[in-house]
């Protein structure tokens, strides 16, 4: 007798087994994507489209293409040897009456002055005189502002008439475009952004050094202690989360100042002359001890919950196979704690780039950050264009730093708790 096929497996309702397993597996991640889904919408709402927003307003360049219509279309052919002609000088007239009508030619010669200076005078004079000017529009215009008879004036026009510009890129590098399109450097009065960043790291980099250097003898000495005495250390080092930020960075202001606890102790010591006290504030000294002590729990915590895995009996092993105390340290304790290190060191350097509180309160000019400027730029001189370039740069060194550091150590090596 020949035999049957053995028939598939099925459930109760007759499904198939396979086919009941792939809806269940289905509909589990459908229930997962749901649990996530609030989560994921609010990244993209508070991070993601804030990033996108910042890229797209570093290159957007509409003001001369929006306000200049007229003048931008009458420039085309324009061979850039002579002044335009009478058809663009007419135009102009046109775009800049508009422009009075609508009140809008302020965002105009902002833009237009960032790369000229002089720039927004001659746009709002010019726009103030349309009632009395006359044609012939290109001699009234150049005797009424000598900017408009100026070949660089109409070669920027042409240059900024498109959508997208760099230029806000070059000008956080202290680069600028010259008439002819060549790239050069920005007089030297206004280097200012370059220098900026390079203190931005360096500072960052002492600051993580000098957490690291203060942090991990106290991580070590809370991973030691019995739990009795470490938690009452760990209170004393979560102390500074429950204190505002505002208020620990003016409680440095008090302590280090020139009439402050600090100088008055010294003194008081006979270690200075009351008449040569200390400046330890508004400069890179405040910045640096006050931004050490608010990110110094950031350094201990990821040092102390990698410490808290390593068994003691590692260096009693150590000891008891001759190994003196330093080298049984080196060669068994510390290369366990390497991951801490890290997780604690990345955290504390990229947290260090980012913060301009406490560098604009305690900084002064020689201890602020490029994230004091970019501050600046956006809540004093307006150039949003110019803080988003600034701003996309020091996210793309985060993130060269980021893949630096993946590469050489590994980030799935590092521990935050």
């Amino acid at each position: 007798m020949s035999e049957s096929p053995a028939s598939p497996l099925t459930t109760a309702d007759g499904v198939p087994l396979k086919v009941s397993l792939r809806r269940a597996v289905r509909r589990s991640k459908i229930k997962a994507f749901l649990l996530v889904s609030p989560l994921l919408l609010f990244l993209g709402i508070a991070f993601v489209m804030p990033i996108i927003e910042m890229l797209w307003r570093s290159v957007d360049n509409p003001e001369v293409t929006t306000h200049l219509s007229r003048t931008v279309a009458a420039l085309e052919g324009w061979d850039e040897e002579s002044l335009p002609g009478e058809p663009v000088f007419a135009a102009l007239v046109e775009d800049l009456r508009e422009g009075q009508a609508a009140r809008n030619l302020g965002l105009l010669s902002s833009r237009l002055n960032y790369e000229k200076s002089g720039m927004r005078s001659a746009i709002n004079r010019t726009a103030r005189q349309l009632r009395t000017i006359e044609p012939p529009y290109r001699e009234a215009l150049i005797e009424l502002n000598d900017t408009w008879g100026e070949l660089d004036t109409w070669k920027l026009i042409q240059r900024e008439s498109t959508p997208y510009t760099l230029t806000y890129y070059l000008a956080a590098v202290d680069r600028q475009l010259t008439p002819t399109g060549e790239i050069v450097q920005v007089p030297d009065h206004l280097k200012v952004h370059v220098s900026l960043f390079w203190r931005t790291f360096w500072m960052s980099a002492a600051i993580t050094g000098l957490t690291l250097l203060l942090g991990y003898p106290i991580a070590f000495l809370l991973a030691s202690l019995p739990l009795r005495h470490s938690n009452l250390l760990m209170i004393l080092v979560l102390l500074p989360f429950w204190t505002s930020l505002l208020v620990r960075t003016t409680t440095w202001i008090a302590i280090l100042q020139s009439q402050g606890v600090l100088n008055d102790v010294l003194v008081a010591l006979g270690v200075i002359a009351d008449e040569a006290r200390w400046q330890m504030i508004h400069n890179k000294t405040g910045t640096i001890v006050a931004m050490t002590h608010i990110l110094l729990p950031f350094m201990i915590l990821p040092l102390y919950s990698v410490m808290k895995t390593i068994p003691p009996s590692y260096m009693r092993a150590a000891r008891s196979l001759g190994g003196k105390p330093f080298l049984s340290f080196r060669r068994v304790y510390f290369p366990l704690t390497i991951p801490g290190i890290a997780a604690g060191g990345i955290l504390v350097f990229i947290l260090s780039i980012g913060y301009y509180i406490t560098p604009a309160l305690v900084g002064g000019q020689s201890g602020r950050f490029i994230t004091n400027y970019i501050a600046y730029h956006m809540q004093t001189s307006l150039n949003w264009g110019l803080a988003a370039a600034i701003a996309s740069i020091l996210l793309f060194v985060v993130i060269v730093f980021y893949m630096v550091f993946n590469r050489l150590i590994g980030v799935d090596k590092v521990k935050l708790g």
